[in-house]
């Protein structure tokens, strides 16, 4: 098959990758570049195609491989590492507010919440908070492990019911 002929193939066959990209994307903008990522993929990989194979099948797999792919790159441009406490990830949000009168606003009804909490609950939730494992907790405080679950759970409930104005 010569380069004018794929060429013509490709052309006629992408008309049928408007549908699938727009279920990938649920954008027109975003599936019209998947679908010109994938001719241009396709175009490059000539020597890859095998006359007789289905070329609306071979666009498919390079666009929904191209799809993935670009997820992906995505994903991890929106986590940050932090190289200095052994490599945590962050996953960030495209809508992260700096509003530092809001957020001290916020932290100061969350910690009224918490020391509204019984000192049952609150110790075992501020245990965990802090980062201390289940079992740490429960040797700290001489209790059941499966008690240090209980009371951190009704803890997030009434942390959650008293601070329901705060939910999105």
């Amino acid at each position: 098959m010569t380069a004018v002929e794929f060429n013509e193939l490709v052309y006629t066959a992408s008309k049928s990758l408007k549908i699938p990209a727009l279920k990938f994307t649920h954008n027109h903008n975003d599936a019209n570049d998947l679908i010109q990522d994938t001719i241009l993929k396709a175009l490059r990989n000539r020597t890859k195609f095998k006359s007789g194979t289905n070329i609306k099948a071979w666009l498919y797999i390079i666009m929904k491989n191209t799809f993935i792919s670009n997820y992906h790159k995505i994903d991890k441009r929106n986590t940050l590492v932090d190289p200095i406490d052994e490599g945590y990830n962050f996953n960030v949000s495209s809508t992260i507010s700096f509003n530092q009168g809001a957020s001290n606003i916020a932290s100061k009804e969350i910690y009224k919440a918490i020391n509204k909490l019984d000192k049952t609950f609150r110790i075992p939730f501020m245990m965990h908070y802090e980062g201390f494992k289940y079992n740490e907790i429960a040797d700290h405080l001489n209790i059941p492990m499966g008690t240090v679950k209980n009371r951190i759970h009704v803890a997030r409930k009434n942390l959650m019911e008293s601070l329901k104005e705060y939910q999105y």
